[in-house]
């Protein structure tokens, strides 16, 4: 057997950590915009919040250090916390699990090969082009109990008494649910990336293992498009938890108090009360709240997101 020598061995490894410092090289310039955004932009508001959470803060005159005193009242003093999470935490449990249903569903349609596709994924994606306060304006006249399509429509069905939705402290939380689904199609979007993205011999070799529609979509498409689900619930997560234009145009935290947003309630004590060091304390714990899901659901992701075929761990 003919000796390989020392040199010839170090040549393969030489190229190859030349193509890692070339690849590390290439992310930190993609990523370039995004950190120096981060340094210069962000990071000192961030150091800042984090310090006027420990302060009294009334905006028009010096901060004054009170320690814990925000957190202590933030937990244990204040109802509005518990109510504005309770009320956020309503609205995530019905509109995230509709969102990626939807979404999901009309991807499988979009992903179709019919006639005239391509016009009906940019009908379907326009929606979300659209946010913010013309929706809200939108969906007020939608859902007005008097002259609103929705109640119209419920009406010509015979329901005599429709809901009264954005006026009502039962049917506020459900009408924001609804509201979400104007922008599904951008998380048809990236599904439909997604199930394109699926080898199509993926699928022949399930055919010829004799896997019907529902089999493939089980056994194929599902775990699949697993990573693209993971992503999309975290997404949206981090989305609903941070809820606050629609409420702040169509209901400012009302009726009752029944559609105050955690958020909005963050926002109220800044701008409206002046109280900047307790709404940076309620910055904070929304941040840690949302973090702590964060790492629930990629904790949870372990069980049922495929990566090359494998469970994840």
């Amino acid at each position: 057997m003919a000796a390989t020598s020392p040199g010839a061995a170090a040549v393969p490894r030489r190229r190859g950590g030349r193509l890692v410092r070339q690849e590390a090289i290439a992310f930190y310039l993609f990523a370039s915009p995004w950190l120096i955004g981060l340094i210069a932009l962000e990071l000192g508001p961030i150091v800042a919040s984090a310090i006027l959470s420990f302060t009294d803060y009334p905006v028009i005159v010096a901060p004054k250090w009170v320690g814990l005193a925000n957190y202590q009242h933030m937990l244990f003093n204040d109802d509005l916390v518990w109510q504005a999470l309770k009320v956020t935490t309503l609205y995530s449990i019905g509109a995230i699990p509709l969102g990626v249903i939807v979404a999901f569903i009309l991807a499988l349609l979009l992903n179709l090969p019919i006639r005239g596709v391509a016009i009906y994924r940019t009908i379907y994606y326009l929606p979300s082009v659209i946010s913010g306060v013309p929706v809200a304006l939108l969906f007020m006249w939608i859902l007005n109990p008097d002259f609103g399509v929705v109640n119209n429509f419920l009406r010509s069905l015979g329901i005599q008494n429709p809901p009264q939705w954005l006026f009502s402290e039962t049917w506020v939380i459900p009408a924001f649910i609804l509201l979400s689904l104007w922008g599904v199609g951008s998380g048809t979007i990236i599904y439909l990336a997604g199930l394109q993205s699926i080898p199509a011999h993926l699928y022949e070799a399930a055919e010829i293992d004799g896997a019907g529609a529902i089999d493939k979509f089980r056994h194929v498409t599902l775990p699949m498009v697993s990573p693209v689900i993971f992503f999309t619930l975290v997404m949206s997560v981090i989305g609903a938890f941070q809820t606050f234009t629609s409420a702040y145009v169509m209901t400012q935290g009302g009726p009752a108090n029944a559609s105050l947003f955690y958020v909005l309630y963050l926002y109220n004590n800044a701008f409206k009360f002046f109280k900047m060091g307790y709404a940076s304390a309620l910055a904070w714990l929304l941040f840690f709240i949302i973090l702590a899901l964060t790492l629930l659901i990629i904790r949870w992701s372990a069980a049922w997101v495929y990566y090359e075929g494998k469970l994840r761990g």
